[in-house]
């Protein structure tokens, strides 16, 4: 199934030379010398080390996990034609139509890279964290690195009182109430476990979860499926205090990822609190999209 071992790297290079610095949320700079991303960038964007890119690239490492391949495919804004393509060359399946996808398209990825002004996140329909702003990070908590643990889930961070970042953000009040935000939340990982019934994240999700949580056990014996919708939050971050948040859910079209963005209304003490925290995000983190491995 594998092409020539040199066309892996070539495919990189080139996907990584057209790729505009600002569809990434990176400044160009009139001292730039590439034309398209640094292989830093792209390690940064990918999760990866640069070492390993320069291996990629240079057709000394062949054989990607599917996972690296899935977050190169992120990284590089690819179109689905191009996913499947990268997994073929690499060697791997492409990701089946029965299992829940994790690829983000490229117009959500420009969209996420150009809304610096709000938190926003990316996540898949079995709530995976896929990617984030540096104001999602500065206002949530920069979410823990892959290789310290799974992909940050948020039905995991919920039934069991683990957070989705690092540092002490919470949540600590919504419109609605915590147990009606867990069983939103369960009724929409069954309507996704029926949709994609050959994938094994979801199953072991669902297993994990069944095992450590009560609660979350007693909500998927119920039964119930649904759909899990906006809410207004109150969340506390260690550096400006409480924000009162309009917390917005969307769905692609055709990819099924979830866009989750946070926002405040104009002239008020929240926005005021989310325009301080900006400025330290721009000041901290770079480049201004992640995207786990």
């Amino acid at each position: 199934m594998n092409e020539e071992s040199g066309d892996l790297g070539t495919l990189l290079r080139a996907w990584r030379d057209r790729l505009s610095p600002a569809d990434v949320g990176l400044p160009a700079g009139p001292s730039r010398r590439a034309l398209g991303l640094r292989r830093e960038e792209l390690a940064a964007l990918a999760g990866l080390s640069v070492d390993y890119v320069v291996r990629l690239e240079q057709g000394r490492a062949t054989r990607p996990s599917h996972q690296v391949a899935a977050s190169l495919a992120r990284a590089l804004q690819l179109a689905d034609v191009e996913r499947d393509h990268l997994f073929v060359v690499a060697g791997l399946l492409p990701p089946s139509a029965t299992e829940v996808p994790t690829h983000v398209p490229p117009g959500v990825q420009r969209l996420v890279a150009r809304l610096g002004e709000i938190p926003v996140a990316v996540f898949t329909a079995s709530w995976d964290l896929l990617s984030w702003s540096p104001l999602w990070a500065a206002l949530l908590g920069e979410p823990t690195p892959p290789q310290a643990g799974p992909t940050p889930n948020l039905l995991r961070a919920h039934f069991t009182g683990t957070s989705l970042g690092e540092g002490d953000a919470c949540i600590v009040s919504r419109s609605g109430s915590v147990e009606a935000f867990g069983a939103s939340l369960v009724s929409d990982l069954r309507r996704v476990h029926g949709r994609y019934p050959g994938d094994r994240k979801v199953r072991a999700l669902v297993e994990e979860l069944t095992a450590s949580s009560d609660r979350f056990a007693a909500l998927w014996e119920s039964g119930a499926v649904g759909e899990h919708q906006s809410e207004l939050k109150v969340i506390r971050n260690a550096m400006v205090g409480d924000l009162e948040l309009d917390c917005d859910v969307f769905t692609t079209a055709g990819s099924d990822v979830r866009i989750v963005a946070y926002t405040a209304p104009a002239g008020s003490d929240s926005a005021a609190k989310l325009d301080f925290l900006r400025v330290s995000a721009i000041s901290a983190i770079a480049p201004h999209t992640h995207s786990p491995a």
